[in-house]
């Protein structure tokens, strides 16, 4: 593999791969790489497969959720490019895999403008590089707990037109947010900003079906992958909707939000470790 360059950790000699950007902690694990290492991807560290494989360790079906969540955000993303919507800002958007959002809507309609913004620069910089070429697609580096900050930033692009009614997705990254973060209130500003029309499609890790797994996964993430996971019970996470219609069936285990095929079944009912919903600003 090339590498660019190679750091130390204890007097151990890392080489750096040619798509980490200088200055990412090597480590430490990242929930987008996590996730990445989840989904069989290689766009990850060491640090990230092993807390991946603590994760899978004590929840052995832990990649079926990765899997029912990335089916999610296909479905999602289809069903609000049917509805209309021309522009996406997808938040927390990870690192990009086989069906990224640009890839499902453009296919529908190329002029379909999509914005990928994230904390991690990894999954920043590997978005841009995927990206060059597509001028209606791109890549910004941005923190959803500066709701304001982000906004600004994805208006400066000239992706996303705010006057015009916009795709929100907040998919497995709210519940990286603790309860100080408050992340009803974050999502609220984000909504806030959005013209009539728009929709938003949230999926979040939930306590409500597993509380024990859910339980051994939070504290495996705090105490030992050092990265804060926060579930949340079902009228947590319906609250971040507040105010706009629910589309239906309404906030639901991953895999029962509007299966197309039994392809999209990756957990069992009952068993899912995550929710999701979609919403429409009236």
């Amino acid at each position: 593999m090339t590498v660019n360059s190679s750091v130390s950790n204890k007097g151990v000699s890392m080489d750096r791969p040619a798509w980490a950007p200088e200055g990412v902690d090597m480590q430490q694990a990242s929930p987008a790489r996590m996730y990445d290492a989840l989904l069989g991807g290689s766009h990850n560290f060491e640090i990230d497969r092993r807390a991946a494989e603590m994760g899978k360790a004590l929840v052995p079906d832990l990649p079926r959720l990765a899997l029912s969540n990335r089916a999610f955000l296909r479905r999602a993303v289809r069903f609000l490019a049917d509805s209309g919507i021309r522009q996406f800002l997808d938040v927390g958007s990870g690192i990009p895999t086989a069906g990224n959002v640009h890839e499902v809507v453009q296919g529908i309609d190329p002029d379909i403008r999509v914005l990928y913004a994230d904390i991690d620069p990894v999954a920043v910089a590997h978005s841009r590089a995927i990206l060059r070429g597509n001028s209606r697609a791109g890549a910004i580096e941005a923190d959803l707990r500066k709701p304001a900050e982000l906004l600004d930033r994805a208006g400066e692009t000239g992706l996303i037109d705010f006057d015009q009614p916009v795709g929100l997705l907040l998919v497995a990254v709210l519940h990286l947010l603790s309860d100080e973060d408050e992340p009803v209130k974050k999502v609220a500003d984000l909504r806030a900003a959005l013209e009539p029309g728009s929709y938003v499609a949230i999926s979040h890790l939930t306590s409500e079906m597993r509380p024990e797994d859910a339980g051994k996964l939070g504290a495996n993430a705090s105490d030992k992958s050092r990265v804060g996971i926060h579930f949340r019970n079902r009228e947590g996470i319906v609250a971040m909707f507040d105010g706009w219609d629910l589309i239906e069936p309404g906030v639901v285990e991953l895999p029962v939000w509007r299966p197309e095929s039994e392809r999209d079944r990756h957990e069992a009912p009952g068993r899912s470790l995550g929710l999701a919903g979609v919403g429409r600003k009236a």
